[in-house]
């Protein structure tokens, strides 16, 4: 069975950094690629950033560009998003996505919240 579980969520003001994580298991972690999306109060999910199986490969929303940086590491099945120059509209739930053709499993998000 697959499981999909992110962390390191939190409340940080603005101008702060948070690194989230996204720890997969029951698969072979390393063929698939890593999407992370955000979801605000109101409002519709919504891409955030990808990486490749590889980590060759990322794509960015132009909104975090220069702000957030994925990366992965298939030794621990972990996915990161590093999150620097947080603004008060990152606000959201972030969740992760493991992606591979056909098949995607998504985790239960983490709540961030960007607030002096």
């Amino acid at each position: 069975q697959v499981h999909v579980v992110e962390s390191g969520g939190g409340l940080v003001q603005p101008g702060g950094s948070l690194r989230l994580s996204c720890v997969a298991s029951g698969l072979t972690f390393s063929i698939y690629g890593i999407t992370w999306y955000r979801q605000a109060p109101g409002e519709e999910r919504e891409f955030v950033a990808s990486i490749s199986s590889g980590g060759g490969i990322t794509n960015y929303v132009d909104s975090v560009k220069g702000r957030f940086t994925i990366s992965r590491d298939n030794a621990r099945n972990t996915g990161y998003l590093q999150m620097s120059s947080l603004k008060p509209e990152d606000t959201a739930v972030y969740y992760c996505n493991i992606n591979h053709l056909a098949f995607f499993y998504w985790g239960q998000g983490t709540q961030v919240t960007v607030s002096s």
